[in-house]
């Protein structure tokens, strides 16, 4: 119990350092570099462009601070200062007062921005109440044994949530479903297309970890009908994306029937710059044409291209581009 809590402490002070708004035990926020440039009408994130979520309203935020199942080697935290796999060591914060510090911590991030003389002085005012919680930022969210009731408070305010997991907890997936607990949009992230690879990217610290991640897929294609799915693929040169992968990726989508695949190119930023150089990332090009093979496999007349954002190195799959647009909670 002392060693965790020396570790979540080490942990936090380089978070503070990187500009995270720190909350409670184990939660945090920090402004979306995406969320920075909308508010000085610069650009906005892809989630903007292709699901109408508003950039300079979203809380890019985490319930669980140094905790997570994988140790993946593409992802730019701080995976080296890992707490743990699970939360049970430590006080559990409740949702309503992690929801009411991320929007304090927001507020508290953004007030740098009253002195700009760029800022939209419009969308300032209206980003001190965000309206779309991203819960994924750092750590495994689905890890906080309250998520099921942080996200049906945030839909009790008319906010919508965006949930990423690794897929490695279907058994946290189940409960949200039965409880009417989903998010307003789940993400699994899908960087693997078989075992093998899977063990090398991800790492995990999970027994069981690809069984478990693919009964995540299945269930997926159980419970779309009560949330938005998206597999979201993050593809790094000469190790996940080689044409004789696409087939079994393809295996694996179909599986979990999801209404958006997002295929992302990685970016050599943050931590991962210690384990992937710049010349893993692949231009919008190579993404884009990888994402073509894809659709081959996973039926033109089912999945075709939507969108892409250059920007944000990503293109997007679906079924339908009138399914795209969120409608408001």
């Amino acid at each position: 119990m002392k060693s965790e809590a020396k570790e979540i402490k080490k942990l936090k002070e380089i978070l503070r350092k990187q500009h995270y708004g720190l909350i409670g035990n184990h939660s945090g926020v920090k402004i979306c570099e995406w969320t920075k440039k909308s508010l000085v009408d610069e650009g906005f994130c892809y989630k903007e462009k292709f699901y109408g979520i508003k950039s300079h309203l979203c809380c890019q935020m985490t319930p669980s601070i140094g905790f997570c199942t994988n140790k993946c080697l593409h992802c730019w935290r701080a995976i080296e200062l890992t707490v743990g796999k699970d939360m049970k060591k430590i006080k559990i914060d409740n949702p309503e007062e992690i929801i009411n510090e991320c929007i304090i911590q927001q507020k508290k991030l953004l007030s740098g921005f009253k002195g700009n003389a760029k800022a939209n002085k419009n969308k300032l005012k209206q980003a001190q109440e965000p309206m779309q919680f991203a819960i994924s930022l750092t750590g495994e969210p689905t890890l906080y044994p309250k998520i099921g009731n942080f996200i049906q408070e945030l839909r009790k305010r008319k906010k919508t949530s965006f949930l990423v997991t690794n897929g490695l907890q279907p058994e946290v997936l189940k409960k949200l479903n039965k409880n009417k607990q989903l998010p307003t949009q789940l993400y699994v992230s899908l960087n693997a297309p078989n075992k093998t690879l899977y063990d090398k990217i991800h790492r995990s610290l999970k027994k069981n970890a690809w069984k478990k991640f693919n009964q995540t897929l299945s269930l997926l294609k159980k419970i779309k009908k009560n949330t938005r799915t998206v597999i979201r693929m993050t593809l790094v040169k000469n190790l996940n994306m080689n044409d004789d992968m696409i087939n079994d990726y393809a295996s694996l989508i179909l599986k979990a029937d999801p209404d958006f695949i997002e295929v992302k190119g990685f970016v050599s930023v943050g931590f991962s710059r210690k384990r992937l150089g710049y010349e893993r990332m692949p231009n919008q090009n190579e993404i884009k044409s990888f994402a073509k093979k894809l659709l081959q496999e996973l039926k033109p007349e089912k999945y075709k291209i939507l969108d892409e954002q250059s920007a944000s190195k990503v293109v997007l799959l679906g079924k339908s581009k009138k399914l795209m647009k969120i409608k408001k909670v």
